[in-house]
C-alpha cells in the first residue's frame, strides 16, 4: 500500500505492544441478543434502501451501545475493505455471531437473498428469546420464594434462636423438645456456620466444575430429561428449538447434513446433541432424515411423522415450523401447570417453617409459665 501511494520503505521495525485497557474492557463487555437482532434488522433496512454494506455498517457502528459489538464491527469493516465477504468477517467473532448465522448469511450472499436472510435470522432469534423469557418469568416466583425462605432460616438460626437460648437458659427452665432442638441448631450454626457454608460452597464449586466437563454435562442433561414434568418441558423446548433451526437452514437451501450438524452444535442438551450426531452419521449412509430419527426415542413420534411427510411432499421447513409451534405451546402449558403446583407447595413450606418457629417459641413460654406457677 505504501508503494502504491508513492512511498518507499527504507526500514521496518515492530512497534511495541502496549496493554490496551479499552480493548480488554470491550472484549469482556456483554452484548445482549436484542442488540444483535436490532443490528440484523437495521442492516437489512439500510441495504434495502440502496446503501452499500460498508457505509451501512459504519452507520450502525456509530449508534451501537455495546463496546464489544462496536469494536467487532470496526474489525468487520476493515475485513470488508480488504475484500472479504461479510459472512467470513462475522465468522471471526463467534461470541457475537453463531456459526449458523454465518452459514446462512453466506448462502444469502450467494443467492442474492441477503436482506431476507437477515430478517429471518432476526425473527428466529426473537422467537428463541421469547421462549427463554417465558421459562425465566415462570420460574421467578418459586426461585425468589426459595431464596427468601433460606435467608430467613439462616438469620433465625444465627441470631434469633441463640438469643432466646440465652434468655431461657438464664431462667433455668426445662424447655420443650422442639424448642431445645431449634436452640441447639441455632447455637451450632452460630459456632460452625462459617465452616458449614464453606463446605457447601466447596461442594457447589466441585459440582459446577464437574457439570462443565463432557461426562458431567451429559449426565446432568440426562438427569434433567428423566425428571417428571421438568424433564418433559426441557425436552419439548429443545426439540422445538431444533425444529426451528432445521427449518430455518433448510429453507435457506443449506445441505441437510450440514443443517443437522449445525443444529446439534446449537442444541442446549448434550443428550439431544449426541442423538442428532447419530442421525447425521446415518444420513451420510443415505438413510434420509426421518428414518434415523425414528430409531431414537429422543425424537418424539409427532416430530418424526411430520418430517416423514415433509420429505415426501417437499414441505419439510413448513412442517418443522408447525412442530416447533406445537411443542412450544405444549411446553408452555406444562410449565404453567408445574408452576401452579410449585407455588402452593412453596407457600405451604414457608407457612410450615413460620408455624414451627412460632410453635417452638410459644410452647417454651407456656412451659416456663407453667413451671413458675
Amino acid at each position: 500500500m505504501l508503494n502504491y501511494s508513492g512511498y518507499q520503505v527504507v526500514n521496518l521495525k515492530p512497534v511495541s505492544r502496549t496493554f490496551n485497557w479499552e480493548k480488554l474492557n470491550a472484549r469482556f463487555s456483554k452484548t445482549r441478543p436484542t442488540e444483535i437482532i436490532l443490528l440484523y434488522r437495521q442492516l437489512a433496512l439500510l441495504l434495502g434502501s440502496g446503501i452499500d454494506i460498508i457505509t451501512s455498517l459504519e452507520l450502525l457502528q456509530e449508534q451501537t451501545a455495546s463496546r464489544h459489538l462496536t469494536m467487532a464491527l470496526g474489525e468487520v469493516i476493515s475485513e470488508l475493505r480488504g475484500g472479504s465477504q461479510l459472512s467470513s468477517a462475522l465468522h471471526k467473532h463467534p461470541k457475537l455471531f453463531s456459526e449458523t448465522a454465518c452459514r446462512l448469511l453466506s448462502i444469502g450472499e450467494e443467492t442474492g437473498n441477503f436482506e431476507s436472510t437477515l430478517n429471518h435470522l432476526a425473527d428466529h432469534m426473537e422467537k428463541e428469546m421469547a421462549a427463554a423469557k417465558g421459562v425465566k418469568g415462570a420460574l421467578m416466583y418459586p426461585v425468589m420464594a426459595a431464596v427468601l425462605t433460606v435467608v430467613v432460616v439462616v438469620v433465625l438460626l444465627t441470631f434469633v434462636f441463640p438469643a432466646f437460648g440465652e434468655l431461657y437458659g438464664s431462667m433455668d427452665a426445662e424447655l420443650p423438645a422442639i424448642t431445645q432442638l431449634l436452640i441447639d441448631a441455632g447455637n451450632m450454626f452460630k459456632s460452625y456456620g462459617i465452616y458449614i457454608i464453606m463446605v457447601i460452597a466447596v461442594f457447589v464449586v466441585l459440582g459446577l466444575a464437574y457439570s462443565r466437563s463432557p461426562a458431567g454435562r451429559y449426565r446432568w442433561d440426562r438427569l434433567i430429561l428423566s425428571l417428571p414434568l421438568i424433564g418433559r418441558v426441557s425436552h419439548l423446548k429443545e426439540l422445538a428449538r431444533s425444529c426451528r433451526n432445521i427449518s430455518l437452514m433448510f429453507q435457506a437451501g443449506m445441505p441437510v447434513t450440514d443443517v443437522i450438524r449445525l443444529t446439534a452444535q446449537a442444541c442446549g442438551n448434550t443428550v439431544i446433541t449426541e442423538s442428532l450426531n447419530e442421525v447425521e452419521q446415518d444420513m451420510l449412509k443415505g438413510e434420509g432424515l426421518s428414518r434415523p430419527m425414528a430409531k431414537n426415542a429422543i425424537f418424539l413420534p409427532l416430530m418424526v411423522q411430520m418430517i416423514r411427510i415433509g420429505e415426501e411432499t417437499g414441505n419439510l421447513d413448513t412442517n418443522l415450523k408447525a412442530v416447533a409451534q406445537n411443542y412450544e405451546i405444549e411446553a408452555d402449558d406444562k410449565l404453567h401447570s408445574l408452576i401452579g403446583m410449585i407455588q402452593p407447595a412453596m407457600t405451604l413450606t414457608i407457612g410450615l417453617v413460620i408455624g414451627l418457629i412460632a410453635l417452638s417459641l410459644t410452647s417454651a413460654m407456656y412451659s416456663i409459665y407453667g413451671q413458675a406457677t
